[in-house]
Formats: structure tokens, sequence, C-alpha cells
């Protein structure tokens, strides 16, 4: 796998999955390094110079007006990264924690923060040698940055808290030596850089929308295996209707369903006595309501790549760019570390993601409701009466769907003013994140659903066939999960396909 070399460069989805999930290797550009030191070279001239600067030698937060004397100023961060290494609930995955790692490393790069290359180096030795800190997902506002989870990160750096190393759940300072590595004593202002910051936010919520963007694609197959189930028509897909509407994720969708749909025997076979004028809203409208996501969805992923290379702490250092100058520079404090274009974006996509599992949901519904199947088999039983079926995988989709409209009202707009008044509007951007990855997680789910119900119901067309890369897609549904003939129990069947779905089995299929 190539080497992601760090500049503190905007970084895509496809980067941070493979260094996150792949574990792919990371490295500092040259340059980057020559920026760090610079940076770093002002915060020891603003100490010599015995100036006061906010997070430098000075309290955090409502404490910023009081003045640390030089001999406290290590003392100083280390008691910053204890005191807020307060975070509860289950600890991020371990692709999480190295996105956040990843994260974090890329905007020390740009040459911002003060900090020596030193801890910049340790970040990505610890990613490159799997030291992945154990992070509690609970307890950031995403206003000041994401503090306790970013101070839960730093403690390991520093040879406390606790990480994760080789599957194991251990002492951070055990991880560290397990791997080679020594612990950093924090300087000044290095513990503030650490802990100022979107990165927990960034990392979960960039993972999710990966994610999500497989899952709307995978969509898009789901809705052709049930339009070709249930006898419907393409004609809604034809190009002349999309580019009367030239949204780009509406015409993309429709050239994919198309694509899956071509050369459809079972197609054929209606064509010319089909008595429907119009397919429903669920089969119809797939290329207005996919496209909408996929346009969401393409959006976010853009404000999650400026800000996975943005300066994202307080204060910012800009030294002076000549090397003729003096080592000076501004220091300048701001608000950077804000959540809220992260935290907006979240909830857009948890409320587009929400719409495409509710739109899976009823094309599984009209798969199985003898009313308006099509002459398909009730709930898709081979016997129906004696056997269900299908029956509970629409009930288990409507569970899901149901926690998603929660799921899918805003964080953002719960702002809760914290340390002291001093923080007085936040972002709840990890809140925002954490519900996105619910939703998508679910909406993996009630598309595997879909899946499963579609491939039965083309199974009862046959010996007609289905469009070729529908039939390919089926023939490696089958490969999972086995037709059903008497009941048997779903939920292992589900569960296979959601983890097909993740893993990126079906990936052939979209595009």
């Amino acid at each position: 796998m190539d080497v992601l070399i760090l500049d503190g460069q905007p970084l895509t989805l496809a980067q941070i999955e493979a260094v996150s999930s792949a574990r792919g290797p990371v490295a500092i550009a040259p340059s980057a390094l020559q920026r760090v030191e610079r940076s770093r070279a002002c915060i020891q001239q603003i100490l010599a110079d015995g100036e006061t600067v906010y997070g430098v030698n000075t309290g955090f937060g409502k404490l910023s007006d009081v003045r640390i004397p030089g001999d406290h100023l290590a003392e100083l961060q280390v008691n910053l990264v204890r005191s807020h290494a307060g975070g509860v609930g289950q600890p991020l995955s371990e692709a999480e924690s190295r996105a956040m790692l990843l994260l974090r490393a890329n905007v020390l790069a740009k040459g911002f923060s003060g900090v020596r290359p030193a801890l910049l180096q340790l970040l990505i030795d610890m990613l490159n040698a799997g030291v992945h800190p154990v992070i509690p997902e609970k307890g950031s506002v995403g206003a000041s940055g994401d503090l306790a989870p970013l101070a839960h990160l730093a403690l390991v750096l520093i040879g406390e808290g606790e990480a994760f190393y080789q599957g194991r759940r251990m002492p951070g300072a055990d991880a560290l030596q397990h791997a080679g590595l020594q612990p950093l004593a924090l300087e000044a202002k290095e513990g503030l850089a650490l802990l100022n910051g979107t990165q927990a936010m960034t990392a979960v919520g960039a993972l999710a929308v990966y994610r999500a963007l497989r899952v709307a694609r995978l969509a898009d197959l789901a809705g052709a295996m049930s339009l070709e189930a249930l006898r419907g028509t393409p004609a809604a897909f034809d190009p002349r209707i999309q580019l009367a509407r030239p949204h780009a994720g509406q015409i993309a969708v429709a050239e994919h369903l198309t694509h899956l749909l071509a050369d459809s025997e079972i197609r054929e076979s209606h064509r010319d006595h089909d008595t429907r004028v119009q397919d429903a809203y669920c089969l119809r409208c797939m290329p207005q309501v996919h496209g909408a996501v996929r346009d969401v969805l393409d959006h976010v992923a853009g404000v999650l790549q400026i800000e996975a290379g943005s300066a994202t702490d307080n204060p910012l250092i800009f030294p002076d760019t000549s090397p003729q100058l003096p080592v000076r520079g501004a220091v300048i404090s701001g608000g950077n570390f804000h959540g809220a274009p992260l935290s907006y974006a979240f909830d857009y996509a948890a409320i587009a993601i929400t719409d495409l599992a509710s739109i899976t949901e009823r094309r599984i519904d009209r798969l199985l409701n003898p009313d308006i199947n099509e002459g398909l088999p009730a709930f898709l039983s081979p016997n129906p009466g004696l056997s269900s079926g299908f029956m509970i995988a629409q009930i288990v989709a409507a569970a899901l769907i149901n926690e998603c409209q929660v799921l899918a009202h805003p964080s953002s707009t719960g702002s809760i003013p914290t340390d002291g008044g001093k923080e007085d509007h936040v972002s709840m951007g990890m809140t925002g994140a954490l519900k996105l990855r619910q939703i998508v997680e679910h909406a993996e789910s009630i598309v595997a659903i879909e899946l499963m119900c579609a491939a039965q119901g083309i199974e009862f067309r046959k010996p007609l066939r289905p469009g070729t890369q529908v039939q390919l897609a089926h023939d490696a549904i089958r490969t999972i999960v086995a037709p059903l003939g008497r009941d048997r129990t779903l939920a292992p069947d589900i569960d296979a396909l959601a983890a097909a779905v993740r893993s990126g089995h079906l990936d052939a299929w979209i595009r």
C-alpha cells in the first residue's frame, strides 16, 4: 500500500479510510517538518521575551486571565490533558481512533500550532505501529474542539491512559513500550495544541459518510432488483427526463439504474401488455430521491475534506515566512475549533440517509404485501399461510427506520453554554457524528433486507432473467443467502448481507 505523505493538505474520505480501516502507512513531508520547526521557534521566542500568550503561559477557558510562572508551564500542559480526559461511553472503534491520530497529525503538520516535531512524529509512529488510544465516544460538545476525546488520545502520548495494541487493551505506557516507542514530556502549548480541534467528530463523521456513500449506491442495486421482481418499467429513467431537471445525482442514479437493468428478459416479457401507466414513487422516483441523497453526501464529503486539512486549534501561530526575518510572527486567538460546519453537515447527511432508508422500506413492503406485489406470493413465501416467509423483515426495517427518524432530529440546534459561560455557544458536532454513524448502520441493514427480499422475488420470475448486472448481483447474493423455501431464522441472513454491504463485497455493482 502506498505511503500517505502528510503535509497538512485536505484529505479525501478514501485516504482517511485507507489509513483508518486498511491500516495504510503514513509519513511526514519534509516541508511540513520545516514549518513545524519555525512555528515552534515562535513559541520559544515568546517565552524568552516574557510575553503573556493564551494557552502558552496562561490558564485555559474561563481561567485564561491567570498567568502561569515559567517553571510550571510543563505541569500546566499535563494538567490540561489529565483534567479534560473525562469522556464516557464505549470506546471509539480502532478505525475511528486511527482516523483521529491521522487527522490530528495532519493538522499539526500545517505548522500553525507551535508544537515540536517530536510530538508530530510520535503521532505518526503510533499510527504505523498500531497503538490505538482508548477514546470514550461521548463527552464532547464540539466547541473548543473535541476536548474530552482528544484528551484521551493525548494521554497515551505522555504514557498514561489506555490503548489497544495487537488486539489487547492495556495501559498506554505498556502499549508504547510493546511498540518500541517512548512517551513524550509535554512542553509549553503542546497539551492545548493536542486538545483544541475537531478531529473526533471529523474522524467519526468521515468514516460514517464513506459508508453512507457506499450504501447509497447499493440502494440503486437493491431498487433495480425490486423493480425487476415487481415487473416495473425503467421508462422513468430515460435520460431526457433527467436532463429536464439536471441535478448531478439524479442523472448519475438514472444512468446507474439503466446500466443495471440492461438486457432484461423480465422487462421484455411484459413490455407490450403492461396495463400500468406508472410505477409507485418508490420505484419511479429512485433517480430523484437516491440522486438527491448522493448530492447531499457529496457536499458533506467536501466539507470533511476541507476540515481534514484545516488548522483548528487556538491560538494559531503565523511565523514570518522569510528566513531572513527574526523569529517572530503573529499569535492570534480565534475560533477555528468550533464545529459548526461539520455539525450542520452531519445533520444534513442524517436526514438524507434516513429518507433513503424510508424509500427502501417502501420497496420492501411492495415486494411482500400481497395486495400490491404484482402476483408474487404473499410475503414471498412458497407456501403462504403455513409459512410466514419474509413477513418479519419489513417489520424489522420499520423498527430501524423509526430509530433513524428519531436520530435525524438535529443536534446542531441544541447549544448549551459551557465552561462558566466562556464557551457560550457550542456545536454539538460529536453528537451529530455519532447519530449519523448509527443511522448509516441501520441503513446498511435496511438495504440488506431489500436485497434479500428482492433476490427472493426474482426467484419467482424464473425462467426469465433480469438485467445482466442484476443477475450477476443476484448470483453474488446467493453465495451469501440461500433462497427461502420453508421458514427459517432470518437474523443470520440479514446480518450476513449487511456485513457484505459494509465490507464492500457487493461493490462491483456500484459506481
